[in-house]
């Protein structure tokens, strides 16, 4: 059982920290959408904040640094499929 002072802790940080997450899962999600729908011009946009949003969730510590750029290499190696294929 954690102690009083670090549940404390641990929900001033989940306050903090689950905006970041939610906004990068977003854009994430819309940018897939986009992707998908072969709205192109729009994704590359799309992309390019949810791969600022990524930067700025790790870059606060919501999430590692790993499962930033694992992500923002994914959303961009779709994106390049995407393109190729058009």
């Amino acid at each position: 059982m954690p102690s009083k002072k670090s549940h404390r802790v641990s929900v001033r940080r989940s306050i903090r920290n689950s905006p970041l997450r939610t906004k990068a899962k977003n854009l994430i999600t819309s940018a897939r959408t986009a992707i998908e729908t072969n709205d192109l011009d729009n994704a590359q946009e799309i992309v390019h904040n949810a791969v600022s949003a990524l930067d700025k969730a790790s870059k606060k510590g919501a999430i590692h640094k790993s499962n930033a750029s694992r992500r923002k290499s994914r959303i961009m190696t779709q994106l390049a499929a995407a393109k190729k294929d058009k």
